[in-house]
């Protein structure tokens, strides 16, 4: 049976985490915000407490060789604490290389100005709706 709700993904950085939602029928990813990463557990028990949530996804920080990144032991931390906070919710890994580099591709495809490109709430936000698609791609070939 097919968890309801919405999935959030999360973008984690040490200033900023990116947030970005699904559509009711968790087919395609939008972005949301960025918050500070401090503010993170806050935010998300906002998010979560006006619809249901399917899931939780957190962009998995990895090298180019798939080992660990300078983000992963914070990634870390924050998964714990997920899993502490919101029990009742699975929280996913998803990879996350290259994603803020395509958000900025797909910001001058939108025809997004130069100046709101360099926006790191925007690219944050951008680049966690990249991962909770690539997400929702696998979901749906697997």
């Amino acid at each position: 049976m097919k968890a309801a709700g919405r999935y959030i993904a999360l973008d984690v950085g040490a200033k900023r985490t990116g947030l970005a939602v699904t559509d009711v029928l968790a087919m395609v990813a939008s972005p949301v915000s960025a918050c500070p990463t401090h503010e993170l557990m806050d935010r998300l028990a906002e998010l979560i407490g006006e619809e249901a949530c399917a899931g939780l996804v957190v962009g998995d920080p990895k090298q180019l060789d798939g080992g660990a990144s300078d983000n992963s032991a914070l990634v870390g931390r924050i998964i714990g604490r997920l899993k502490e906070q919101f029990k009742e919710i699975p929280v996913f890994l998803q990879d996350e290389r290259f994603t803020s580099k395509m958000a900025v591709q797909a910001m001058i495809e939108a025809g997004v100005p130069r100046q709101k490109r360099r926006e790191k709430e925007r690219i944050d936000s951008m680049s966690a709706a990249i991962i909770l698609q690539s997400f929702l791609d696998k979901k749906k070939s697997s």
